[in-house]
């Protein structure tokens, strides 16, 4: 395991960085690699499992709880070489995530129809499509769920290669399984949405596998391990809470979102819901940073080393800085290009670069918010990110409602609304690390100035 309390600082968010950026995008690739084979069956199956991934997103930003409350506990033990409390910490997060994953799954299946159902799409197969995707995802969320906390407990001990390797593998099983399964070859039946699904479940149970099997031969020795405590429960809940209310209530805004534009058609809903996938690119990389600064942090905290966590943030800020400039200059720019990877008709092609324009704008301060965020997260202060981007996030709906229809922007009016609150969110979260930043060095310096009448009288 990492000790991020000793060693170069920039070299040492990046080594943890880049492992725990890389697994977002290979988990991201999970439902990329969906879109862009069902893309080549048509746009009503391009919705219907883009609007789906909005009720599967809504339920894995809940069973969030457990992987950033799993990554701040278990950090903050390390780095106070209190290891008993990161193990019983690493216990309860895993069991916690179970029980949520099997709640939420329950739920899903029961409730499908009707959730699909509240996006009145004008074809009756689209909602049938999205119905039957769900379901089968559903019945994978303990193996889907589940990993990510096992995840955040290794990135708050400083390893997050293993995760890494293991979504990996992950990814190349789900990459052979997708056009098998959606377009059918030899005795295995052409299934649509439904072989996506299944394709997923299958990589998520063996990805499940892996962690478990890493576990039981380096992690689960110590007989602490096995005890479920109560008062870290509460903690993970306090911890983890806020940023998983604030991550499912976006979900919740952004499907809001998503049925005010469906309303201009299909191939509006197919943009959106593929550029949400695309825009991953930048905002995941913004979050593997963000998780690796918030167990720098959390490790640095618990060892009382408040400098290096002002450099660690400060270098953070500005290699994100620099990459979204780049992000920014590629969307604006090349959006349409884009995304002629994904969809193959030219109108779809022409809108989608639009929609990237928009967003291209806003990039680099989206970055700041996730980055930003970092911080708060690893000092245990999780709740003031997700003040701020649930009002600003929440103000998407009345703004996008004002854009499309009083000032006749139409669907461009919705995606507007998303950018702007986008360079809000970003701006006042900026202000925020940066007065944080200077408050730790104003107690540190009071600390110190105290300590030196001790000194001079010795």
């Amino acid at each position: 395991m990492a000790k991020l309390t000793e060693g170069k600082i920039l070299q040492s968010i990046v080594k943890l960085g880049l492992p725990i950026m890389g697994a977002s995008f290979v988990q991201m690739a999970y439902n990329m690699a969906d879109m862009a084979w069902l893309g080549h069956v048509n746009s009503e199956t391009v919705a219907a499992v883009g609007v789906s991934l909005f009720f599967i997103w809504f339920f894995n930003s809940l069973l969030m709880t457990t992987k950033i409350g799993a990554e701040v506990t278990v950090s903050q033990a390390e780095g106070a070489k209190d290891y008993e409390t990161s193990n019983r910490s690493a216990f309860t997060a895993w069991s916690l995530g179970v029980i949520l994953s099997v709640v939420a799954s329950v739920i899903v299946y029961i409730f499908a129809p009707k959730l699909l159902a509240l996006f009145n799409f004008d074809k009756p197969e689209v909602a049938q499509i999205g119905t039957t995707y769900l379901r089968w995802c559903a019945l994978g969320f303990v193996f889907a769920f589940g990993n990510p906390t096992l995840s955040g407990v290794l990135n708050g001990k400083g390893n997050s290669r293993v995760p890494f390797v293991l979504i990996s593998i992950g990814l190349v099983l789900n990459i052979i399984l997708d056009p098998l399964m959606i377009f059918g070859y030899g005795f295995v039946p052409a299934m649509g949405a439904k072989g996506a699904a299944i394709a997923t479940v299958l990589t998520q149970v063996l990805v499940f596998a892996g962690f478990i099997f890493y576990y039981l031969k380096h992690e689960i020795q110590h007989h602490a391990f096995w005890k479920f405590d109560f008062q870290i429960a509460k903690r993970i809940f306090k911890v983890g809470g806020p940023a998983a209310v604030q991550n499912a209530l976006f979900s919740v805004f952004s499907m809001v979102l998503a049925r005010i534009v469906a309303v201009y058609g299909a191939d509006a809903v197919a943009v959106q819901s593929i550029g949400i996938q695309i825009e991953a690119l930048s905002w995941m990389t913004a979050l593997g940073i963000s998780t690796a600064l918030s167990s720098f942090v959390g490790q640095n905290f618990g060892a009382q080393k408040h400098d290096r966590i002002r450099k660690g943030v400060k270098y953070s800020l500005l290699v994100m800085s620099a990459f979204g400039i780049f992000i920014s200059v590629l969307f604006m720019f090349g959006g349409s290009n884009i995304y002629k990877i994904f969809i193959g008709e030219a109108a779809a092609q022409l809108l989608g670069g639009k929609y990237l324009f928009i967003l291209g704008v806003s990039q680099l301060f989206m970055i700041y918010e996730i980055t930003g965020s970092g911080l708060f997260y690893g000092l245990g202060k999780s709740q003031i990110p997700s003040v701020v981007g649930i009002v600003f996030t929440g103000l998407r709906i009345p703004l996008a409602l004002f854009l499309a229809h009083q000032m006749d922007m139409g669907v461009y009016g919705v995606w507007w609304s998303v950018s702007i609150s986008s360079f809000v969110k970003g701006t006042v979260i900026l202000g925020l690390t940066v007065r944080m930043l200077k408050k730790m060095k104003h107690q540190e310096q009071e600390s110190i100035d105290v300590e030196l009448p001790e000194v001079a009288l010795s």
